[in-house]
């Protein structure tokens, strides 16, 4: 089964309690951004991070905006799912942007990073990196990948959201920026069951098709028991 979840920033509790810890090596876990293991390299960090790698189960992220991508850009790239992504060791692997990746028989187009409200108060290469924002050559590689499918998905999993589902929530403030118009752009052209989003720090069901997650784990499809009624 696959599982969705929030930002954990760092946060091991997220794993040892409620339903991640029941978990086993055929499911999946699908973190929508700011995973926050990979931020500051001490041993403490290290340690969380040993641990998730010895889970039974995968462990899937997209970045956010609070990650360390200079650390993050020592992993190696590889194909796996169907996608890109980068092995952190064991069954921990960050999912590059725009990688369309192919779980338990469903497609899911992925595509992480977000803009630090707060970047004017960051210390470039300290605790902010200009990597959060995704690069021209991130948006073409979405595109071309949308394309081999013909803009035809059954997720879309994000960290952040197009600005024409943030225009009718009190989840941002402020104007666009390339990245939401992006998002937008590739909504108008996409056919998807269901939108997931992280970023803003509140579990909200938006409409019938997008919801912004948090700290809720949501099961993708049929339950295959009764642990999480």
């Amino acid at each position: 089964m696959v599982y969705l979840t929030g930002d954990t920033h760092g946060d091991i509790q997220r794993f040892k309690q409620g339903k991640l810890r029941w978990l086993g090596k055929k499911d999946t876990v699908v973190v929508l951004g700011d995973f926050g293991f990979v931020w500051d390299g001490s041993a403490a960090e290290r340690k969380r991070l040993d641990w998730l790698r010895k889970r039974p189960y995968t462990i899937l992220f997209l970045d956010g905006s609070h990650e360390n991508y200079d650390l993050l850009a020592q992993y190696p790239e590889t194909e796996l799912f169907g996608g890109r992504v980068q092995s952190l060791g064991g069954n921990v692997y960050h999912v590059c942007r725009g990688s369309v990746l192919e779980l338990e028989g469903k497609t899911y187009l992925c595509f992480g990073g977000a803009e630090s409200q707060d970047k004017d108060d960051r210390e470039p290469g300290v605790n902010w990196w200009k990597q959060e924002m995704p690069s021209d050559e991130e948006y073409d590689t979405c595109r071309r990948n949308l394309e081999k499918v013909d803009y035809k998905v059954d997720y879309v999993l994000t960290h952040d959201a197009p600005s024409r589902f943030l225009d009718f929530t009190a989840l941002a403030l402020g104007e666009s920026n390339r990245l939401h118009l992006f998002l937008d752009e590739i909504l108008l052209k996409l056919t998807y069951e269901k939108w997931f989003f992280g970023c803003y720090h509140k579990d909200v069901q938006l409409s019938t098709k997008s919801r912004c997650v948090f700290c809720d784990v949501i099961p993708m499809g049929e339950r295959r028991t009764g642990l999480f009624r």
